[in-house]
């Protein structure tokens, strides 16, 4: 393929090693979108990811998201303990383009005829942009998607899974750095507040955290003030003064200028790739800010979906998600005892177990 107009995205892609098994880049025959479906690694099992609706400038930035968001998965998936690799699809919107309720329906029949074309390679899921119910829309052109409504037989959104992982983690983040779990008076700041970021709100506002809340979506200062938490513009997020920071948002929030402006003791959330780029966990590290690999603290919605589809009780799923706050402190005490990174501590990990 030629890309005819270089930009920073298409000078990453032309110059990153590519160890993907598989990429499938495709325009919808009805919805006239591009599609593009990564499968990272298959060494675990069927890779499992969810398929992303978002806006980009270009379809060279959707395809990017689809590798470095697949990669992660493989990642999180192997960290997880399931038996899934990673992949990720990524339904590319123009900038300026907002798609009606029959494009969405289009594009998600043309995502599933992608998704058939890999022959069992893939699994998708709800992901940004997309819900239980779309993944219906997808199941009409393939098997091989997971997280549909349960009155459609599915086992519905994983977000409550994945925010309960999230929490879980978050509190052995309090832990390592004050000596207690308790949430209660501690300032928490969360950075978006969609699907997990709304639950892991109400759930720390209830257990008597502080809160300072930001979003895009201006309508979801309703929900701040319900929880009586303080409203900031999302650009101010990361300089307020508070004990962690929750990104939940869309990924790259965590680049050397937010870094160097954070003013407070660990950052644990739910958003994928938050660093900007790999050297950005050592900038962490010696500022003395704990980070929590979000790989890791946000494998609670892939722990649902694999386990659920395979018929497991609520018990065993709640026991495997909370076990991610396990992880979590496992992940420090390795980055401590080696003085690495929590990224390669965690990485680590992931390694130990795709090469066993």
């Amino acid at each position: 393929m030629t890309l005819t107009h270089p930009s920073p995205t298409q000078d990453v892609l032309a110059t990153a090693a590519f160890d993907h098994e598989r990429v499938l880049i495709t325009t919808g025959q009805r919805s006239g979108l591009t599609i593009c479906v990564a499968v990272h690694s298959t060494k675990l099992g069927q890779a499992l990811g969810g398929a992303r609706v978002w806006q980009y400038d270009s379809w060279a930035d959707a395809l990017y998201d689809a590798l470095r968001l697949s990669s992660a998965m493989t990642l999180k998936n192997a960290v997880a303990g399931i038996n899934r690799g990673g992949g990720k699809s990524v339904v590319y919107v123009p900038r300026g383009v907002t798609l009606d309720a029959e494009r969405t329906h289009n594009a998600m029949l043309d995502l599933g005829d992608a998704v058939e074309s890999l022959n069992g390679a893939y699994m998708t899921a709800e992901d940004v942009g997309t819900s239980a119910e779309l993944m219906a829309v997808v199941a009409e052109r393939t098997a091989h998607v997971c997280g549909l409504p349960p009155e459609q037989g599915g086992v519905g959104e994983p977000a409550d899974a994945t925010a309960a992982g999230v929490y879980a983690g978050l509190q052995s983040t309090l832990e390592a750095l004050f000596g207690s779990r308790d949430v209660a008076g501690r300032h928490i700041v969360i950075a978006g507040l969609g699907q997990v970021g709304g639950r892991l709100a109400r759930h720390l506002a209830a257990d008597g955290a502080t809160l300072t809340v930001a979003d895009v979506n201006p309508a979801r200062r309703e929900l701040a003030d319900q929880l009586s938490a303080a409203w900031v513009d999302p650009a101010d997020a990361h300089r307020v003064k508070a004990d962690l920071f929750v990104p939940c948002g869309l990924g790259g929030v965590l680049t050397p200028t937010v870094i160097d402006e954070l003013q407070v003791s660990g950052v644990v959330g739910a958003a994928n790739n938050q660093l900007a780029s790999r050297d950005c966990a050592a900038r962490l590290r010696e500022r003395g800010i704990l980070w929590a690999p979000d790989f890791v603290v946000n494998g609670g919605g892939v722990i649902f979906l694999a386990l659920a589809s395979e018929g497991a009780d609520q018990a065993r799923i709640d026991a495997r998600v909370n076990a991610i706050g396990d992880t979590i402190a496992a992940i420090y005490r390795e980055a401590d005892a080696n003085d690495i990174t929590t990224l390669d501590a965690a990485e680590r990990i992931a390694r130990s177990r795709l090469e066993a």
